[in-house]
This record gives structure tokens, C-alpha cells and sequence, in this order.
């Protein structure tokens, strides 16, 4: 996998999450480290809006450094940032209490998607129910 491609697959991950409410500013570095996949990206909240950009971020709160399967079940939600800490497997530079509010975000996402997968479920009832 390159860093492209899997740049643009946590991009979706992130994207779409609701942080409209956060009125202060968050900025995360990711450092990727693999052969291929390696490199950097960027996830910033300001004035309520969620960006994800493939750039260093010299102004960040805080920096998360792992691989990209570490990344991957931290976005999806399947692993809890903190325990990846706990267990060396995230390596994070900056500031804590900031960086601790990436779960919040990722946390948020997660809410959203099973929100959807409940109004497309409900929506195929009925269309089956009309049959």
C-alpha cells in the first residue's frame, strides 16, 4: 500500500465527523512509519470544521507516531488511542490533554456511521414492507 492510498482510506474515516461544537483549536500530526505507506498527514479542528490534509503540521498540538495498521484501528474505532499508548504500540509528542481529545473525534464518527447504517436499514424496511 502506498501513502497515498492509504492516506486517502483514513481521510474517509475521518471526514464527515461532527465536530461543529468544538470551538477550540486541535491540530494533530501523524508520522507513518513503513517502508511504503510511510509519511505524514494532518488532522485539524478550527472554528467547528474537521480537516484532513497529506502535510507535516509544524504548529501542532500534539504528534501520534505508529504504523499504519495501529492508525487504521484507531480510526475505525477497533483500538482505543490510549490503550495503544499504554501498550507502546503509539508514541505521541505534544500535549497530552489535547491529544487525548482525538478519541472524542473518532468517538464521534463512529456515532455517525451507526446512525446511518440505522436509517439505510430503516429505509430498506420499508421498501420491503411496500412490496
Amino acid at each position: 500500500m502506498t501513502y497515498a492510498d492509504f492516506f486517502y482510506e483514513i481521510k474517509g474515516k475521518f471526514m464527515g465527523a461532527d465536530v461543529s461544537d468544538i470551538k477550540e483549536h486541535l491540530a494533530y500530526q501523524f508520522n507513518i512509519e513503513d517502508e511504503e505507506a510511510g509519511g505524514a498527514f494532518y488532522v485539524e479542528v478550527r472554528d467547528g470544521v474537521l480537516y484532513v490534509e497529506p502535510y507535516e503540521y509544524h504548529d501542532r498540538d500534539a504528534m501520534f507516531i505508529s504504523t499504519p495498521e495501529v492508525f487504521r484501528k484507531i480510526a475505525e474505532g477497533q483500538m482505543d488511542p490510549v490503550w495503544a499508548f499504554t501498550t507502546q504500540k503509539l508514541r505521541v509528542e505534544g500535549n497530552i490533554d489535547k491529544a487525548l481529545k482525538l478519541n472524542d473525534i473518532i468517538q464521534r464518527k463512529k456515532k455517525e456511521i451507526k446512525k446511518e447504517l440505522k436509517e439505510a436499514k430503516k429505509e430498506e424496511k420499508k421498501k420491503t414492507d411496500k412490496k
